[in-house]
């Protein structure tokens, strides 16, 4: 296990190595001069020369990366071209908003996929197994922001239970009103997303009642139901596990729009922001961090399912 780990460790500190590259390289592709930004329309070519070159943008583009990642290595993501604000500060303000926003999402997603998708799978052939799993599927394939626009109609002008937009100033200092301004954007990528998840647990449920054990356990003097829930859910609770690193991914792209539609000041819409005014320097830390996130949980997936799963490691 310990061997495993390290394995898995080591592709991990790879994987953020090559994202690093990626990232910083491929926003230097993008159209765009943040010296231009700064100058504004009337600076003179001399005038952006010499913000050019107070930047270090005027280095060499290798030598401005071993910069960058250096500093990242020392915890320092950078400083906004524009402000002098830390990026790193900023992304601790905004996740404020976008971590709470992802949490909730994400046991929206579970509390709709869990038990409607054995319920689905333990009704299949039935009325009720069918509508679930049509329904899945229609809800599955909506866009996310018109699943929020119809959201925002009903429960935010038809109904008034909700606002449609914004954020309390003061933040989580009035956890109600915090609350229910992320209840909508929630609901939105939860409803979305566990649809698609309910379809993956309705079949990996459906491959459980073929299993011999649950047939076994049904021969011994179970009802079939109750020898899937016995017996087979818990496989399927390691499955659902290594879904759910994908799902995260999901919800943080997820987020990027929604915060724009819902007028959310998370990560999302600073880095939408931050791309149209040429930030790279800010946009170069984001990304790296929800990259780093989104890597992060894939090996605590593996490491979790390792642990949990003993053919894994009788296999090794």
């Amino acid at each position: 296990m310990i061997r495993y780990a390290l394995t898995r460790l080591a592709l991990l500190l790879l994987g953020l190595f090559v994202a690093s590259a990626l990232i910083f390289f491929t926003l230097r592709v993008l159209p765009g001069d943040i010296a231009q930004v700064i100058g504004g329309t009337n600076a003179t070519p001399e005038q952006i020369a010499a913000i050019r070159e107070r930047l270090g943008l005027d280095r060499p583009l290798p030598v401005q990366y071993a910069d960058w990642i250096g500093g990242v290595l020392r915890g320092d993501l950078g400083t906004s071209q524009l402000t002098g604000t830390p990026v790193a500060t900023e992304l601790v303000e905004k996740a404020q908003v976008t971590v709470p926003l992802g949490i909730l999402s994400l046991l929206i997603a579970l509390l709709i996929a869990l038990p409607f998708g054995v319920l689905s799978a333990m009704k299949r052939g039935r009325a009720a197994g069918t509508a679930l799993s049509v329904t899945s599927q229609l809800l599955a394939a909506v866009p996310v922001v018109w699943a929020g626009m119809m959201l925002v109609v009903v429960f935010a002008v038809w109904l008034g239970w909700l606002p449609a937009q914004g954020f309390p100033r003061s933040g989580w200092a009035q956890p109600g009103l915090a609350l229910r301004s992320l209840l909508l954007p929630a609901l939105t990528i939860g409803i979305v997303e566990g649809a698609m998840l309910l379809r993956f647990v309705r079949s990996a449920t459906l491959q459980a009642v073929g299993q011999d054990y649950v047939r076994t356990a049904a021969a011994k003097g179970l009802t079939r139901n109750a020898a899937l829930i016995r017996h087979g859910l818990p496989n399927v609770g390691l499955s659902v596990i290594t879904v759910l690193g994908l799902q995260v991914a999901g919800i943080i792209v997820g987020s990027v729009v929604i915060e724009q539609l819902f007028g959310l000041p998370g990560i999302g819409r600073m880095l939408v922001t931050d791309v149209g005014n040429r930030e790279l320097s800010k946009v170069q830390g984001e990304l790296l961090v929800l990259t780093s996130f989104v890597l992060i949980i894939g090996f605590l997936v593996d490491l979790t399912h390792r642990v949990l799963d003993p053919r894994q490691r009788e296999a090794s």
